[in-house]
């Protein structure tokens, strides 16, 4: 491909989209860039502090259990307050908390920091989500969540390496060094991004719409068996974290190697991203959605085969591949299953079931490799992997195809596109909902 060719296929894939969107995809960008505490908790516990692994164990576990509890509470808080006091609350509470575990000495404080750290980081995710649903057209929902998922992985990739360093001078620097960057991500929210929650009493926006709780989103059927598949999904790529490293220091392999490995799921998203959503932007999501669960489960199934370093990133290649197709295809489908005065309920609900994943996936992945040993957990990806691919077929074989809308050019184009009315009914995925109860 000619340099220009390149030039206008990255033009392609980031034209047409609000300005909204990118405030929204910079503030994304800088809150990853501080990512400190979820990266070196267990380092800091141990190496510095000296504690048990036990205990560290039981800290990233409250850390991940401060999620699930968060996860519908925000869901809620998106659709009463608003998009926009959600994310600066959600993001100043981070920020307050993480530099107050930086200074916890007893710990039982430290346990009950964390727990907080976990609930308040993971509130944003649901009003980020619900956000991109109404500022988005229903066809740029994909090409907008893939964006936004490169912003999460490039800002890692960074923070990682950086944080690194830091943390050999001071783990206390690196707390503080995210609790600035994620009040930096507040003051950005509050500057530059309108609210984009739409108004019940505009009849532009979808008015019949019945009052939606969270029991209209356990009633339905549809959404909840998407969760339950997201679930799944989750379980299977968790396990590059937790059983991933366990089974190759089983095998004899060291942390450095382990590092190596994983690598190259980081770079593969941040190269890939982009030109692999170019191509699946507009195929099928049935399709997508079972390809990417297969390459998920039977990548990972692979690992069993994996005896050198280079065998083992092959197989990293073939469930990061999974990863990148499923993640903007699931989020638009989730976008696309809310109702528009419940993106909020609907999306936490499905941030809950990534957070109850990042508990069980430790749980399953240690047991399988105490009781059975590491191909029994790799033979149980495969499985999943084959259990969500039928599950994405039977779901979504009778949903019809979302009609593409058309969005007056001077809308996109207006600085706060959110305010337009317009612009909010033609993002509603209500009239394309084939269920009565209607959402990533």
């Amino acid at each position: 491909m000619s340099a220009a060719s390149m030039r206008r296929a990255a033009r392609e894939s980031v034209s047409g989209l609000p300005p909204a969107f990118w405030w929204l995809w910079t503030s994304t960008l800088v809150n990853r860039l501080g990512a400190f505490v979820a990266t070196f908790m267990t380092l800091y516990l141990t190496l510095d502090r000296g504690y048990s692994a036990s205990f560290a164990g039981l800290v990233v576990a409250l850390h991940g259990l401060g999620g699930v509890l968060s996860s519908l509470g925000a869901g809620v808080m998106t659709d009463r307050l608003g998009r926009r006091p959600t994310l600066m609350a959600a993001n100043v509470a981070t920020a307050l908390s993480v530099a107050l575990l930086g200074f916890m000495e007893h710990p039982a404080a430290i346990a009950a920091v964390a727990l907080l750290v976990g609930m308040a980081s993971n509130a944003s995710r649901p009003a980020v989500q619900a956000m991109l649903a109404d500022i988005i057209r229903p066809e740029d929902r994909v090409r907008a969540f893939a964006l936004n998922y490169w912003a999460i992985n490039l800002g890692f990739a960074i923070s990682a390496t950086v944080a690194g360093f830091i943390a050999e001078y001071s783990y206390l620097a690196g707390f503080l060094g995210e609790a600035a960057l994620t009040l930096l991500c507040a003051v950005l929210v509050f500057v530059k991004l309108p609210e984009s929650r739409p108004e019940k009493g505009d009849a532009a926006t979808a008015a019949d719409e019945p009052e939606i709780g969270l029991g209209t989103v356990l009633a339905d059927g549809r959404f909840m068996a998407v969760v339950g598949l997201s679930f799944l999904i989750s379980l299977i790529f968790m396990q590059g974290s937790f059983g991933l490293p366990l089974a190759m220091g089983t095998a004899g392999f060291s942390t450095g190697d382990y590092g190596l490995v994983v690598a190259v799921n980081g770079v593969m998203i941040v190269v890939l991203q982009i030109p692999v959503t170019r191509l699946i932007e507009h195929r099928d999501p049935r399709k997508l959605l079972v390809v990417s669960a297969l390459l998920a489960g039977y990548g990972f199934g692979l690992t069993a085969f994996g005896g050198s370093i280079g065998a083992l990133a092959l197989t990293v290649c073939v469930w990061t591949l999974g990863e990148i197709i499923n993640s903007p295809t699931q989020m638009g489908l989730v976008a696309r299953l809310s109702p528009l005065h419940g993106r909020g309920r609907y999306q936490g609900m499905y941030t809950m079931s990534w957070a109850v994943a990042s508990l069980v996936a430790p749980l399953l992945a240690g047991g399988a490799i105490d009781r059975f040993g590491a191909g029994w957990l790799w033979g149980s990806t495969a499985v999943l992997g084959t259990v969500a691919a039928l599950g994405y077929w039977l779901l979504m074989r009778s949903l019809p195809p979302e009609p593409a809308r058309a969005v007056e050019p001077a809308l996109v184009a207006e600085p706060a596109p959110v305010a337009e009315p317009a612009l909010v009914a033609e993002a509603g995925p209500a009239e394309v909902r084939p269920t009565a109860a209607s959402g990533a």
